[in-house]
Formats: C-alpha cells, sequence, structure tokens
C-alpha cells in the first residue's frame, strides 16, 4: 500500500504541470489583458483631459501608447518570451513560493490568497461538518423508514433544495430574509461596527452573518449525500450477510450499525478527500452574492479582472488541494473499509 501511495504522490507532479500549462497557455491568448487594460485606461485619460471630442476623431486617434511603450509593457509582464519559456519562468519561481504579483493591484499574489484563506476556511469547515453530521443520519432514517410519510416529506424537501442552484438560493433568501424581513444582514461577514463590540457580541454577530451564505453552501451536497447514504445502506440491508445475520438472532438495529452501516460508509469516504478542496475555494458565485471577501470572491473578481497572476495563484493552490485530496479519498477507503487493498 505504501508503494501504491507515494506512486499517487509521483503521479501529482505530472497532473500539476499538465493544469498549470494549459491554463497559462489560455490566459497568453484571452483578450483583455493587463496590456489591453492598460492602453484602454490611457484612452480613457486621454479622452478625459481633451473632452469635446467626435467619435471619428476618437476612432482617428489611434492607439495611444507608442510601439516601444507596448514592447516594455510586454517585456514587463512575460509577453515578449515564448509560451513555453514563459510557463518555466513561472513554474521556477512558484517552486521557489513567488506565486508572483497582481497585474491590477500590485500585491504579492501569496499575500492576497493567504488573507482569504481563513474566510472560505470557515465556511467550507462548517458546511463539511454540517452536512456529515446531517446527511449520514438522515440518509440512515430515511432508508430504515423507506417509503414512510417521513421519507416521501423529506425527499420532497431535499429535492427542492437539489433543484435550486446555491448562489440563487442564497438571493431569493436575502431578497426574503434580509431585504423584505429584515431578519439577516444584506451581506458580508461582520457588521461595520464589529471593532468597537465585545468578544460575545462578535461572536453573535459572526454567527449573524453566517447563517444564509452557510445554507446557500450546503444545499446541493446536502441531497447529495443524503440520498447517497439512503441508496448505499438499502443495497447493503438487502444483501445476504445482512440477511443471514438477523436470521441467526441479531436484531435489525444490530444488524444496520454493526455491519450494514460500515459497508454504507465506503462511497461517503470515498467523497471525502475530494471535498478538501472546496474547504478552502469556496464558491465563485455565493461569495459573490454575499459579498464575502473569501476566495471564491477573489478568483470571480480575477477573471473579471483578467488577472492572470492571481488566476494561476488560485489554481495552484486549488489543484494541488484536489490531488491531494483524491489521495486521501484512497485513505479513507481503507480506513473504512479493511478489505481494500491498493497494489
Amino acid at each position: 500500500m505504501t508503494a501504491y501511495f507515494i506512486r499517487r504522490l509521483l503521479l501529482v507532479i505530472p497532473t500539476f504541470i499538465g493544469i498549470t500549462i494549459m491554463v497559462f497557455t489560455i490566459t497568453r491568448f484571452v483578450p483583455g489583458g493587463p496590456i489591453e487594460r492598460i492602453i484602454a485606461e490611457t484612452r480613457a485619460m486621454q479622452m478625459g483631459e481633451q473632452g469635446g471630442r467626435s467619435r471619428a476623431q476618437e476612432v482617428g486617434q489611434g492607439q495611444p501608447l507608442s510601439e516601444e511603450q507596448i514592447k516594455n509593457l510586454e517585456a514587463y509582464y512575460g509577453f515578449d518570451k515564448p509560451v513555453l519559456q514563459s510557463y518555466g519562468i513561472w513554474l521556477l519561481k512558484v517552486l521557489k513560493g513567488d506565486l508572483g504579483r497582481s497585474t491590477r493591484y500590485q500585491d504579492p499574489v501569496w499575500e492576497m490568497v493567504k488573507e482569504r484563506i481563513p474566510i472560505s476556511l470557515y465556511f467550507g469547515v462548517l458546511s463539511l461538518v454540517l452536512i456529515y453530521g446531517v446527511c449520514i443520519p438522515l440518509g440512515v432514517a430515511k432508508a430504515v423508514r423507506h417509503n414512510t410519510g417521513f421519507d416521501n416529506i423529506s425527499s420532497a424537501v431535499i429535492f427542492t433544495g437539489y433543484a435550486i442552484p446555491g448562489w440563487v438560493a442564497g438571493v431569493i433568501m436575502l431578497v426574503m430574509f434580509a431585504s423584505r424581513m429584515d431578519l439577516f444582514p444584506l451581506g458580508g461577514l461582520a457588521s461595520d461596527y464589529f471593532i468597537d463590540m465585545t468578544l460575545g457580541e462578535k461572536i453573535r454577530d459572526v454567527a449573524w452573518h453566517t447563517v444564509l451564505p452557510l445554507f446557500s453552501y450546503m444545499i446541493g451536497a446536502f441531497t447529495v449525500m443524503t440520498l447517497l447514504m439512503k441508496n448505499t445502506l438499502m443495497d447493503n440491508l438487502s444483501a445476504d450477510y445482512v440477511r443471514t445475520a438477523i436470521a441467526k438472532g441479531l436484531s435489525f438495529k444490530q444488524a444496520v450499525f454493526r455491519h450494514a452501516l460500515r459497508n454504507s460508509l465506503i462511497p461517503i469516504a470515498t467523497s471525502f478527500g475530494n471535498n478538501i478542496s472546496i474547504l478552502l475555494m469556496g464558491s465563485f458565485l455565493i461569495e459573490k452574492v454575499f459579498n464575502i471577501d473569501g476566495m471564491g470572491l477573489l478568483g470571480y473578481e480575477s477573471i473579471l479582472d483578467r488577472d492572470f497572476p492571481v488566476v494561476m495563484g488560485i489554481l495552484v493552490v486549488s489543484s494541488l488541494l484536489f490531488m491531494v485530496g483524491n489521495i486521501l479519498s484512497d485513505v479513507c477507503v481503507a480506513i473504512v473499509d479493511p478489505r481494500v487493498r491498493f497494489h
């Protein structure tokens, strides 16, 4: 098993290179990069200074920057070199722990990412704990009470939630509970006067701001995990080994918790490691809707601003987390099911 995990760790290297070189190449051909933005801003400044010009005169003016200035900008941002050579330079910097600087704000990318990790981690951990803490018992209850009123009503509720994307649910909740009823804040993670609060008031304030975005995070995964738990447990309850255990005098409750439940946790364990990347990366749209300054919002804004160093920095973190999460999934499966042997 040790050799298997060593091979998996070694595969992280070519996979990481493949992912990053593909996205790095795409960023070189996407319009609206830093040079195009500087040209547009320069043109806007010139128009503002001169003013009163006709549309024809604006078009006739042409390029606001000289060829030499554009070449200097290309050299500054590394666009004067071939893609592979630029990628190699970028990769060497990453290996040294340097993710570059934002082309929009000129701040170090790692500092921007590091500031937002605790926020996304806060929502990610809470979501994961609540999803597993509620979905597993609920899935067990639905499997044991299959086709009862409880099962049918709970299925209707969770399927309704699954049909609504998390960010759409967030917008609906903001309109209903924040705008109209004024029960929750319209966004953010803390009130304007947060600094002046006592410790107890700060905890209540953060919890008050957490409710709606946390529900938006959970709504999709909640349904999937509950039904996965229910269906897997039902399959195991109908298996021969469970029927044999009951026939030998074991009670139904003991058969569920001693035999069927552990085998039913295997698919749940498989998905656990993959959720590690979600812990830190958050959700682009949900954080945008609630104006939460986490990794998701940073990624969303960096894509809109064509801030490619930040995009690549987020990609480095997310891709590594995802690949390590896949390995952790195998570890979780091996822990839950001792019969599993990796070669």
